[in-house]
């Protein structure tokens, strides 16, 4: 089994460069999936994991930015 590693939206956006308000964006939009992307802890606080995120970066899908 693969250990998953959980880290909260700070520590994403030190890890990848995205910014905080980048990454809640991100989940808001349903570009990162609840359940799959990240958890809510009890306490209602957001935790990615990381190796969804790496295989989310890595994948072959690519879509426009509207702008």
């Amino acid at each position: 089994m693969t250990e998953k590693r959980y880290v909260r939206i700070a520590k994403v956006a030190e890890e990848t460069g995205y910014t905080q308000k980048a990454v809640r964006v991100k989940i808001d939009r349903g570009v990162w999936l609840e359940g799959q992307h990240y958890v809510r802890a009890p306490d209602g606080t957001i935790h990615l994991e990381m190796g969804a995120y790496y295989k989310w970066l890595e994948s072959p899908e690519k879509k426009q930015l509207s702008g």
